[in-house]
């Protein structure tokens, strides 16, 4: 389906007016497909901004005396934003495929990881698992959102991909780590070693208006791992959960959570794969 045709999301006919401007030459090509780049990146970011000015809106503003819990609330607001994003064609339903199967994947992750003091979510509500409240899953489901957004916005192609068996083997693997490491020995230094071996020859190609361009895939990982963790950051001064070190006061989430983020991307790529597609080789 062309970007602009039938049944396309708003933001689609949208890009295919910019993808269309008038040829320019020289730095003013360049300044052009620079600032589109922005533009396409911060519309893939959509459902992950809105929900962070969430969290940091009701951190600052809302009533502690309200008759809704806060947590109560962010849950409603993060699946109206959702609900709105569909309606008004913001979001095409595979990519609610996605951001559902994150949800569902990040939630199953939470409750086993606030039972193991791993963070905690210091405030009380009536919509949670245990300890987990259900907005924390939106909060995966965003970063799938971005990840499958992304990758169709710029037409993703991985030149040099392994096969498809070895990742999902090496997703499952990262997986389990994320559980067993409270009773086995953390093998997160194998995981790493094995994903630069699969993936040292890959690369991710991307187009932004013209001409496809491409970086390495594990430099692309590592970029967006340490966008969420800025985010991260964002989110636990909200208080939307805390890390037992910031239970005396907030202070920055610890870079090695890096680490975490990057080997999330590899599950991620699992997840986006399997409704997109590689068009590794097209």
């Amino acid at each position: 389906m062309l970007a602009g045709g039938p049944g396309a999301t708003r933001f689609a006919r949208v890009r295919a007016r910019l993808e269309a401007a008038q040829p320019q030459s020289g730095w003013k090509a360049g300044v052009y497909e620079f600032l589109l780049f922005g533009f396409k990146q911060g519309w893939a970011c959509l459902f992950g901004a809105l929900l962070l000015g969430l969290l940091l809106a009701t951190h600052l503003f809302y009533p502690a005396d309200a008759p809704l819990a806060r947590y109560d609330f962010l849950v409603i607001g993060a699946v109206a934003i959702q609900l709105g994003m569909l309606a008004f064609r913001l979001e095409s339903l595979d990519e609610a495929k996605v951001i559902l199967a994150f949800h569902v994947v990040g939630t199953v992750m939470e409750i086993f990881k606030t039972a193991h003091g791993s963070w905690l979510y210091p405030e009380h509500n009536l919509l949670r698992i245990g300890g987990v409240p259900l907005f924390s899953g939106f909060m995966y489901a965003a970063v799938g959102s971005y990840i499958a957004r992304v990758w169709r916005i710029f037409a993703f192609r991985f030149p040099g991909d392994p096969p498809r068996w070895t990742t999902w083997l090496l997703a499952a693997a990262i997986y389990l780590n994320f559980f067993t490491h409270h009773w086995l020995p953390d093998i997160r230094l194998i995981l790493f070693a094995a994903t630069g071996l699969l993936f040292w020859r890959t690369r991710v190609c991307f187009t932004v208006w013209r001409t496809e361009r491409w970086m390495p895939l594990l430099l692309g990982w590592f970029l967006v791992a340490l966008f969420i963790w800025l985010a991260e950051n964002i989110a636990t001064f909200s208080h939307a959960w805390v890390y037992p070190s910031q239970q005396d006061g907030w202070e920055m989430v610890s870079p090695s959570k890096l680490g975490a983020w990057f080997l999330l991307m590899i599950i991620s790529f699992v997840l986006v794969e399997w409704v997109h597609g590689r068009n590794d080789h097209g």
